[in-house]
């Protein structure tokens, strides 16, 4: 099978293994709360209601997005009448049932017809393919990689990519995507850099490409992504026990070993989205992320560490854990973030917003960003939030794919071309 042949315009998707019933979504509404002067109101409905947050905290945010199951709509309605509330999905199943026909309807054949890599979400299987095929058509500066294995035994898979210097002969440049597994358009994102960065004829992109050693991971979550497409769309941590609560899972990016314990950016609760972990850098993909970056590190070093995430429209930089302290080369971030946003703008006029992360979207302790700042010495350490702001968050159609990943590549060509 060979993603590539025909200019990626064939593929087949593998079958997924026999799986629990898939968590139905269907009836559920996902709503927008302007917090404003009202924040005792609308955490006394969200904690009372018990409603799952996809983006903003009550605290800190000026809104929030939240899911309302179809047992608690009446009780949402009654109790949210008197604040400003704007409707995002009608019906959460029916868009993640568009989402999932759009990307993953096979034709009788077995294959997805007259559709692009890039115009379709894939399975995971399919993913680890395409980074396959995409370094079997380029293996004189390129090869395969595992960063470790996940909880249930998945690869970590990479793509190492190097330019006219030889492989390892420069600083390293590192991107992760997918920590959190409901976050599809990341991998598509990542996936599409690194394409552009083998196939592209530009010379500013082939002067990139020679200056650095590109270790890129588009799903560093593999079990949490894949339980995404078998059983809860809305999946966002790994897939890991916890010793004392039957809740699973740890959010691998509130879990690495660097200003892990903060008060306020992390759950201490097992149960909890953002959960931290019993200990820090116990999970198992943390562990074996934290190992190849820092091999990176202790190689040639790391110019640049990246992490992917969605939504909200923001590129950020050091620091999460705190909010009253500034990255030493606080001005150079953002300066070149400045003009990193203003090249995202000026592709489809998508506006980003950039700053350090806790004073941009909300703290954040233990990290990957910090640690590779603070720890893997990266002379330069980002994340990102892509698509949207609140029309459709996770459940992204996928004809938003390629304008996403196209903006975004613009913003990664301009960090790197002046970094």
């Amino acid at each position: 099978m060979k993603f590539l042949a025909l200019g990626l315009a064939s593929l087949t998707l593998v079958s997924a293994i026999a799986a629990p019933k898939k968590v139905s979504y269907d009836g559920w509404k996902v709503y927008k709360i302007a917090v404003g002067e009202d924040k005792a109101k609308v955490k006394e409905v969200v904690s009372n209601l018990q409603l799952a947050t996809w983006k903003g905290k009550v605290e800190t945010s000026q809104e929030v997005d939240v899911m309302v199951p179809p047992s608690q709509l009446k009780a949402f309605e009654t109790a949210a009448q008197s604040l400003k509330t704007e409707l995002m999905h009608e019906d959460l199943g029916a868009s993640i049932a568009a989402e999932s026909e759009s990307s993953f309807s096979v034709s009788a054949a077995g294959s997805l017809a007259n559709s692009t890599w890039f115009n379709a979400y894939h399975s995971i299987a399919d993913h680890t393919q395409f980074l396959k095929d995409l370094q079997a058509a380029y293996p004189s500066n390129s090869e395969i990689f595992s960063a470790g294995k996940s909880v249930n035994g998945r690869d970590l898979t990479g793509i190492h990519i190097w330019g006219s210097g030889g492989k390892g002969s420069q600083k390293g440049v590192v991107w992760h995507g997918t920590v959190h597994a409901r976050e599809w358009i990341t991998t598509m994102t990542v996936e599409y850099a690194a394409y552009t960065l083998l196939t592209s004829t530009d010379s500013a992109v082939k002067s990139i490409v020679n200056k650095y050693d590109f270790y890129i991971i588009p799903v560093v979550n593999p079990d949490g992504f894949a339980y995404t497409q078998t059983n809860d769309r809305m999946w966002r941590k790994n897939r890991q026990s916890t010793p004392t609560a039957s809740c699973v899972g740890r959010d691998i990016n509130r879990n690495w070993p660097n200003q892990w314990s903060q008060r306020g950016g992390a759950s201490t609760s097992p149960c909890d989205e953002d959960y931290k972990g019993p200990s820090a850098g116990d999970g198992v993909e943390t562990k074996a992320l934290l190992a190849h970056l820092q091999s990176v590190a202790k190689g040639k070093g790391v110019k640049m560490y990246m992490d992917f995430h969605s939504y909200s429209q923001l590129w950020m930089y050091p620091y999460g854990y705190t909010c009253n302290s500034a990255i030493p080369n606080s001005s150079t971030y953002k300066s070149l973030s400045s003009g990193a946003v203003s090249a995202i703008k000026a592709v489809h006029g998508t506006s980003y917003t950039a700053g350090p992360i806790c004073n941009t979207i909300y703290q954040v302790s233990g990290d990957s960003v910090d640690y590779a700042a603070q720890v893997s010495g990266a002379e330069y350490s980002l994340t990102v939030e892509l698509r949207d702001t609140g029309n459709y968050g996770f459940v992204l159609p996928a004809s938003q794919i390629v304008p996403t990943a196209e903006e975004m590549w613009a913003g990664l060509k301009y960090f790197m071309t002046n970094m």
